[in-house]
């Protein structure tokens, strides 16, 4: 039986506070006081009882209880988000939102072809897609605020109340701009890593322990001129202008290979290989516009896997 004192407040505070792992970014989004934040949160562990924060440091985390429920309150605070949505729908005519979370390895190659495939099927949804870290985006599926992430399947760890449908796979290249020395084979690639700016994957970003890995089996510990970044813009950009070389999923770079502003240095990449899919929360059932998307997106990894 459903206990009468969790309120709505509770299971609102109680995931922003877990997804900002501070009551006072908490406070500041949710537009009320830091006391009041944490009054509520005493409450709601008085309700369960058993703490749902601890502290660490100066800060706090979420304890493994607050773990558990925290998949059940973004479930519920999804729930109802849905509810509004469709009775607001209902009342205006407008669609219905779908919200989806790409990793920057399907952003330019799956999603632009899926939703030109998606906007034949007139759903009236409105759609919004988000880019970012994987792990800033699985947090964000996790508590209710995207409907799905489309990326590469993260570590088991983080899967924990998650579903993961494997569309295809993709490796890390090393991206260069057309004519890099280091493209004509005269030059050992790996013995002349170390002689250019580097980018890198940050370390919260889904490829970082592949690369890590790779570079390490290959006898380089560490770069000594390296730039970490996720965005594919900059990326793009300072690649095409110098003489640094791009560590990347291969799917971010694919139209850059295709039209020869890029090219791939001659290093086999093939051990880092990994599954790209979709991800959803386990206990969600997906709306008709976001089923529909589903398989736009599936119809679209299919058209590009063989050149995966």
């Amino acid at each position: 039986m459903v206990n009468a004192r969790v309120k709505f407040r509770h299971l609102q505070t109680f995931v922003e506070v877990a997804r900002q792992k501070s009551v006072m970014k908490a406070a500041e989004l949710l537009h009320v006081s830091q006391p009041a934040v944490t009054k509520t949160i005493r409450e709601l562990e008085e309700v369960l009882g058993v703490a749902v924060f601890e502290r660490e440091g100066r800060g706090i985390k979420i304890t493994r209880y607050g773990e558990v429920f925290l998949r059940h309150a973004g479930a519920a605070l999804t729930a109802l988000r849905q509810g509004l949505d469709s009775v607001s729908q209902e009342r205006s005519g407008d669609g219905l939102p779908v919200r989806i979370g790409a990793l920057p390895t399907v952003s330019t190659r799956i999603m632009p072809r899926a939703m030109s495939l998606f906007l034949k099927e007139d759903t009236g949804a409105r759609i919004k897609i988000v880019t970012g870290e994987n792990a800033v985006l699985l947090e964000q599926l996790r508590v209710g605020d995207l409907d799905l992430v489309v990326g590469r399947l993260a570590a088991p760890e983080k899967m924990t109340g998650f579903s993961f449908e494997h569309l295809y796979s993709e490796q890390v290249v090393f991206a260069a701009r057309a004519g890099h020395p280091l493209l004509s084979g005269a030059q050992s690639a790996f013995a002349h890593l170390g002689d250019y700016p580097v980018l890198m994957p940050t370390r919260a970003s889904i490829i970082r322990p592949f690369v890590e890995h790779f570079l390490i089996a290959n006898g380089i510990p560490g770069l000594p001129n390296q730039i970490e970044t996720v965005s594919d813009a900059f990326g793009r950009a300072f690649v095409r202008a110098s003489d640094a070389i791009w560590i990347i999923s291969a799917g971010v770079v694919a139209s850059d290979i295709e039209d020869g502003t890029l090219a791939v240095l001659p290093i086999d990449t093939s051990e880092t290989k990994g599954p790209v899919g979709l991800t959803m929360r386990a206990d969600s059932i997906p709306s008709l516009p976001l089923s529909i998307l589903m398989q736009t997106i599936r119809e679209a990894a299919t058209a590009i896997a063989p050149k995966a």
